[in-house]
């Protein structure tokens, strides 16, 4: 069984919701990423979502894109990221690692040099933005050889016929996007979201985590009751950029919001008495 598929199992047996931060690696520099890492285990991640700087990050908001800018000045490259990955493996066997990146970088590296690398390091899952199932191809078998748990996309707009093949194809969970836009834009309409996300529980016994446009611990705890993760992003990068002259900093403020999420979402779960 898969870190992500054992993680899953144990949070459904426990009645909890998973929250999965995302960091852009190399954000504010590369010396603090592994740091970080552990820190947002520390504040109560259930798995961490790396992101793979890229200098074109179409499906992305401003505050990532930054962040990305600010990643891609130190020189921090893919073999830069698996290599953060493998180091906070010396000291956590046991939390998913999801990367989140784009296809050139993977494409440079080549398919069964990427996936066997990503394993190595002790990645889990990987989720390429700009790759839909359908063009999977030769990468789903080099992903499957080295036990990497493929993760897709499923958007407000996605039709049924390409849900199911979404669902058809995916691993580890099923991370349904739930604006229209990029990352860090509009309103969340939680009663369009849980429609849709039980759409995607009929298709797959898999978990949904939702993600874009959660930004407090009452967003958090709100989407908690309609998803099986709950997944935070440019909030956190939004709390880096602010400090990011000033590393301690930056730890305390992505760990404290992070942590108030974890605090809304097991209160959210946890039995009401009487």
């Amino acid at each position: 069984m898969s870190r992500l598929a054992e993680r899953f199992r144990q949070l459904k047996r426990d009645g909890r919701r998973a929250l999965i931060p995302y960091i852009t690696a190399g954000d504010p520099h590369p010396d603090l990423t592994v740091t970080l890492m552990h820190a947002l285990v520390d504040a109560g991640a259930d798995v961490v979502e790396v992101g793979v700087p890229f200098s074109d990050p179409i499906g992305d908001g401003p505050v990532i894109q930054l962040a990305c800018e600010r990643a891609l000045a130190h020189g921090t490259g893919i073999r830069d990221v698996l290599a953060m990955v493998a180091r906070f493996r010396e000291k956590d066997a046991e939390t998913p690692v999801v990367l989140m990146g784009y296809m050139n970088p993977v494409e440079i590296m080549g398919y069964q040099g990427f996936a066997r690398a990503a394993a190595d390091a002790g990645v889990d899952g990987v989720l390429i933005v700009d790759l839909p199932p359908e063009e999977m191809g030769e990468l789903s078998g080099c992903l499957a050889d080295s036990d990497l748990d493929p993760i897709f996309l499923v958007a407000p707009t996605t039709t049924e016929q390409r849900m199911r093949t979404i669902c058809d194809h995916a691993r580890g969970f099923v991370y349904y996007v739930s604006l229209k836009g990029v990352t860090g834009s509009g309103t969340l309409d939680m009663d369009s979201v849980g429609e849709r996300v039980n759409r995607i529980h009929s298709m797959t016994g898999l978990p949904v985590g939702v993600g874009f446009g959660i930004d407090s611990a009452e967003k958090a705890a709100a989407m908690g009751r309609v998803a099986d993760a709950v997944v935070v992003g440019s909030a956190l990068v939004k709390q880096i950029e602010a400090h990011a002259h000033d590393h301690q900093a930056v730890v305390r403020e992505v760990s404290g919001l992070l942590r108030s999420m974890r605090k809304a979402l097991d209160a959210e779960a946890a039995p009401q008495t009487a």
